[in-house]
């Protein structure tokens, strides 16, 4: 057992120096199996290193919220110009078209809503993941949530289990409670912990001293967009997460709730593969809008 009264805060994150990557282009995966790195490689696009994924899970727990109201005309015209989409099930076989060959990055865990006590989930079954041939699989760690902590991690060890079955990557997706920090050291250790329990990618906020939270997790690290910003705010997001080392977004309501979702997908991609600034990233935006 740790030393809990001897915990230090670490100080060499080795920035600037990168992972190796000779045997596979994201760090951190060279020893897994063919398969599971396929999977990947649909995800990460080889040039870049880097993945736009387009978020629409967020109805399992706050039902047809702002944008997310018919999937079939809001999200289905995007998933074409995704890297990847991350959604349910229930969604994606009802709503999104089954010719689209965008990878899936399915939500394996459910359970309560916002209007009850958040984070009681529990895994679907492995032969959903399977039957609907997906890329990766996903499920949220609650880390520092004393009542659900536990169960969150359990269900994601078990995941990774699956996942490692199958040859099928998994996603650690880190909760954010009313209670928890919103700082680099809790996002650090709660993507450290996805990590040391298997992930394959970790899905966590952008904060202030991001590069040490990426520098400490050895597989690539995607960025949640969280709540609707003005999307030349939110195109700075993803410019900062980039340079600090992000492998890319997963952006949900920054894509689907603006004023124009396709423009906003493209500039998106501009930043996160083709490194474009904020300000280069909204002329795109304004000018495909208009």
């Amino acid at each position: 057992m740790a030393d809990l009264d001897d915990i230090r805060d670490g100080n060499n994150f080795g920035i600037g120096i990168a992972a190796k990557t000779d045997g596979f282009h994201l760090k951190g995966l060279n020893n897994t199996d063919w398969g599971l790195k396929n999977r990947l490689s649909r995800i990460f696009n080889r040039k870049s290193g880097r993945t736009v994924m387009l978020a629409f899970d967020h109805g399992f727990l706050m039902g047809p919220t702002s944008g997310l109201e018919r999937i079939d005309i809001n999200i289905a015209p995007l998933a074409e110009h995704a890297d990847c989409l991350m959604g349910t099930r229930g969604m994606i076989r009802s709503s999104i078209p089954a010719d689209c060959e965008t990878p899936v990055c399915l939500r394996t865990d459910t359970g309560t809503t916002i209007l009850t006590e958040m984070n009681h989930n529990v895994l679907i079954a492995e032969e959903e993941a399977i039957r609907m041939n997906v890329s990766a699989m996903a499920a949220m760690l609650a880390i520092g949530d004393k009542d659900t902590e536990a169960i969150t991690i359990a269900n994601f060890s078990r995941l990774v289990d699956i996942g490692m079955k199958y040859g099928i990557p998994v996603m650690g997706v880190t909760a954010v409670g009313k209670d928890m920090a919103r700082d680099a050291r809790y996002f650090g250790m709660a993507a450290r912990v996805c990590a040391e329990n298997g992930a394959s990618i970790v899905k966590t906020y952008y904060t202030e001293g991001f590069e040490k939270v990426v520098a400490a997790c050895p597989v690539p690290v995607v960025i949640a967009g969280g709540k609707k910003l003005p999307e030349l705010d939110a195109l700075d997001l993803c410019y900062k997460a980039i340079q600090c080392g992000a492998a890319g977004v997963d952006m949900g309501r920054n894509v689907f709730q603006s004023e124009a979702p396709l423009a906003m997908m493209q500039a998106v991609k501009s930043v996160v593969h083709d490194d474009s600034t904020p300000a280069e990233a909204f002329e795109l935006y304004q000018d495909l809008a208009n």
